[in-house]
């Protein structure tokens, strides 16, 4: 990615990743200082109590559903994947740009990723923890169903199919966990000894200094971090291909008109790291302002996700006119009459032209240096992409399943509000996780903050050195 730059008379400098007037100490007591202080922001209480409220509703939800079964739900026949696979492929997509901005953007030496990762990562492993939920509960009654998605070999009448794609999502989304975990808790370490030796009150120093693991900040110390860090990096980056490529497959391998196509791997893939980065943005711009930040998330931060945001857009653009085109360039009456009904003649056509606005038009917005430099435009536009990412969901599953090959069979999809309930309780639980989080443990990297001071480059600048 390409640093933004500003003119300055003839000549032009890229913006700054830091605030000017930082040293190492300012840094550290800045960072510290919104863990451990006692004065946590007004507005920290009102929206954790809010969250928590639809958490609430969520857990009403699903002990309503395991006592009555998911009948409660609008699923149907032949509609009998709705809101659980939904909301599963879209919680999956948002945890995508954890991964993409620590690895990728690490094994690229881009220094702009040191403000936004440590959050983005946690939003990656809050996002997954909300998408597991959905597979879980989708079976109505877990105690009875819930194992078979697990491909353990067992003694029962029937074996896990190893060749669905079902359980390819298992192998792959637990990978996908388990590295982020890791590669989150690994960056944390220095981090956490730093609280460790900052923090006065001696339960908070066994518990900071437990997690840290006996870190002293030696040369080995640092040089096994280094390392155990850039491999994870490595191994991280194939998954954010792989995961979403593998949920795609449950559609694709299908012989569903409207899901049966090889685009849908790499389609998948851009629109997941297109919504993720539209949610770290959700995020970033409000914690910014409350937490006083802006000197560390600055307008270069924003201004370069927002172009990834644009380029990854236009990916899955040409995604959606593809599917069009392969549509009704494959002469089949099935694939053409799918591609009518969802465009233009089917009760949810609706669906289709508001996911245009939201994922298409509005986004262009970007294109424009001014607005993209207007926090709140970009936070807008961040908010119809998400909306506009779940009608995506929307839209592939419902509109290719309501109507199916049997005529006798078409059945119209009405979600209930136990639909509704749980999809904004896992809402509710992805804000409260995030907000813990912010409260307890450090949002922004304190360590990686400290080596974009000129202090810490190895060379002068001008020698082409880097930090």
């Amino acid at each position: 990615m390409a640093s933004t730059e500003y003119p300055q008379g003839d000549v032009r400098i890229p913006a700054p990743v830091i605030g000017p007037g930082h040293d190492y100490r300012s840094i550290t007591d800045k960072l510290v200082a919104l863990v451990l202080t006692k004065h946590t922001p007004i507005s920290w209480f009102i929206t954790t109590t809010i969250a928590f409220m639809f958490v609430m509703g969520l857990i009403v939800s699903i002990t309503y559903l395991l006592f009555k079964g998911v009948g409660i739900w609008g699923t149907n026949i032949p509609v009998g994947w709705a809101f659980p696979i939904i909301n599963f492929v879209w919680w999956i997509g948002i945890g995508h740009a954890g991964t993409l901005i620590s690895a990728i953007l690490l094994l690229f030496n881009q220094d702009w990723r040191t403000s936004i990762n440590r959050f983005a990562e946690a939003m990656t492993l809050f996002a997954v923890a909300c998408a597991a939920i959905f597979p879980i509960i989708h079976t109505g009654r877990p105690w009875l169903a819930a194992y078979w998605l697990f491909p353990y070999p067992n003694a029962m009448t029937l074996w896990p199919n190893f060749r669905s794609p079902l359980i390819w999502d298992v192998f792959a989304v637990l990978t996908y966990g388990s590295v982020s975990l890791v590669f989150w808790f690994t960056g944390l370490i220095p981090d956490l000894a730093t609280f460790r030796d900052q923090a006065t009150h001696p339960f908070l120093r066994k518990v900071y200094g437990l997690l840290a693991m006996g870190w002293r900040g030696s040369a080995r110390h640092w040089a096994r971090y280094e390392n155990a860090y850039l491999i994870l990096a490595g191994l991280s980056t194939p998954l954010v291909l792989s995961v979403h490529t593998v949920v795609s497959f449950d559609f694709a391998s299908s012989i569903i008109p409207g899901w049966h196509a090889t685009i849908f791997p790499p389609y998948f893939v851009a629109g997941a790291i297109y919504a993720g980065f539209a949610m770290v943005l959700t995020l970033a711009i409000p914690l910014r302002v409350v937490y006083g930040v802006k000197d560390f998330i600055t307008m270069r931060h924003i201004e370069n996700m927002a172009k990834v945001m644009l380029v990854t857009g236009l990916v899955v653009v040409y995604g959606y006119f593809s599917e069009a085109f392969f549509g009704w360039y494959s002469g089949s009456e099935y694939e053409r009459f799918m591609l009518k009904n969802r465009i233009y003649y089917g009760p949810y056509h609706w669906s289709y032209w508001v996911l245009l606005l939201c994922n298409f038009i509005v986004p262009q917005l970007m294109w424009s240096k001014k607005l993209r430099n207007r926090t709140g435009i970009v936070f807008l536009v961040c908010m119809f992409i998400n909306v506009g990412m779940w009608l995506e969901r929307f839209v592939i599953i419902v509109t290719s399943l309501h109507r199916d090959f049997l005529p006798s069979s078409w059945e119209m999809y009405y979600p209930t509000i136990w639909d509704f309930t749980t999809l904004f309780g896992t809402i509710g639980l992805f804000i409260t996780l995030m907000f813990v989080f912010v409260r307890i443990l450090p949002m922004i990297s304190i360590f990686e903050m400290r080596t974009l001071l000129p202090e810490a480059r190895t060379v002068p600048a001008s020698e082409g050195g880097s930090h």
